[in-house]
C-alpha cells in the first residue's frame, strides 16, 4: 500500500472510531437497564457477598444495601446475610437505608427488584447460604413479612 492510500485508510479508520464511541456508549448503557435508581449493577459470578464472601451467582436470592455514613453499596447472595450484616451495623435500622432483593418469581434475564420490607417471604427454598427464604412481590397463602422472616433467620443463627 502506498503512503497516500495508507494515510487515507488510517484517516477513515480514525473517523470511524469516533462514530463508534457514541454507539459503544449506548450499548454499554443497555447492560445497566433494569437496575433501580441507586442500585449498582451486580456482576454475576464475580461480585462477592459482603458478609460471607461467596460469589453472587443465584439471581433469585441476590440483594443489595445502600447506606451508612458514606452512602455505600453492599452486595449479598442471600437475604439471611443481609439480616445478620445489618444487625451488626450501627446504622442498619436507619430509615434512609435502601434495600433491594430479587423477586424469586422473576426471570433470570429480567429481574424484578423488591424492597424486602414490602416483600413477602416463603420458606423451604434452597438459598445460597441455607437461610432458605425467597422473596416475592405477591404471594397467596402462607408467607411471611420481612420482620417475621428476620426473626426466624436470627433465631436460626449463623
Amino acid at each position: 500500500m502506498c503512503n497516500t492510500h495508507r494515510r487515507h485508510f488510517v484517516g477513515r479508520l480514525a473517523a470511524g472510531s469516533f462514530l463508534l464511541t457514541p454507539l459503544a456508549a449506548a450499548l454499554s448503557a443497555c447492560g445497566k437497564s433494569g437496575w433501580p435508581e441507586g442500585m449498582v449493577e451486580i456482576k454475576w459470578d464475580r461480585d462477592t457477598c459482603t458478609r460471607c464472601r461467596m460469589a453472587i451467582s443465584d439471581r433469585r436470592f441476590a440483594a443489595e444495601v445502600r447506606g451508612g455514613p458514606q452512602d455505600q453499596v453492599f452486595k449479598f447472595d442471600d437475604i439471611g446475610c443481609v439480616v445478620f450484616w445489618l444487625k451488626e451495623q450501627a446504622w442498619g435500622n436507619e430509615a434512609n437505608v435502601r434495600l433491594w432483593l430479587a423477586d424469586a418469581a422473576s426471570k433470570p434475564d429480567r429481574l424484578n427488584w423488591l424492597d424486602p420490607r414490602q416483600a413477602r417471604f416463603v420458606g423451604g427454598k434452597t438459598s445460597p447460604m441455607g437461610y432458605n427464604f425467597a422473596a416475592y412481590g405477591a404471594v397467596d397463602g402462607n408467607s411471611l413479612s420481612f420482620e417475621q422472616m428476620r426473626e426466624q433467620v436470627l433465631a436460626k443463627g449463623k
